[in-house]
């Protein structure tokens, strides 16, 4: 095969440092369509980008030369000096260090797109935690529960 071929799809979740409920309803889409420009500035294409007050999922798509931690790094670095700048964290605003990052099959994006859509509903009546939790089982990811609130 003389070509490189890809549909790299990835449900990326990350929190606000120790769950602050910080992430304004009134400025959240700008926020979303911010991580969806670094995104694109790293090559990559965002699908489906929604969280709540204390954090955010997106449904991206990467090129396999795209390195995720580093992509992380952007995301949050830059995020979090926009958030500073914009809307008034004064440098006290943060992420959470770590993230959840699943893989994505075609057939199942229009699925978890959905779920990001209804974070909102989603989260009258369940905490970040727990979501967390049942996403990391379903994925069947090993995790240590004494770091993952860290």
């Amino acid at each position: 095969m003389a070509g490189t071929y890809a549909n790299l799809l990835y449900h990326l979740v990350f929190s606000t440092k120790q769950r602050l409920p910080c992430l304004n309803s009134s400025w959240r889409e700008e926020l979303h369509r911010y991580l969806g420009g670094i995104i694109k500035g790293e090559g990559g294409l965002p699908i489906q980008i929604g969280g709540v007050a204390d954090h955010v999922h997106l449904l991206i798509k990467l090129k396999p030369t795209i390195v995720i931690p580093d992509l992380l790094r952007q995301l949050k670095a830059n995020s979090s000096k926009w958030i500073n700048a914009t809307h008034g964290g004064a440098g006290k605003f943060h992420w959470q260090d770590g993230y959840a990052i699943f893989s994505v099959s075609q057939s199942n994006a229009d699925i978890v797109g959905k779920y990001i859509l209804s974070q909102p509903e989603h989260h009258r009546e369940i905490a970040y935690q727990e979501e967390l939790l049942l996403l990391l089982k379903k994925h069947q990811v090993d995790y240590d529960e004494r770091y993952l609130w860290e």
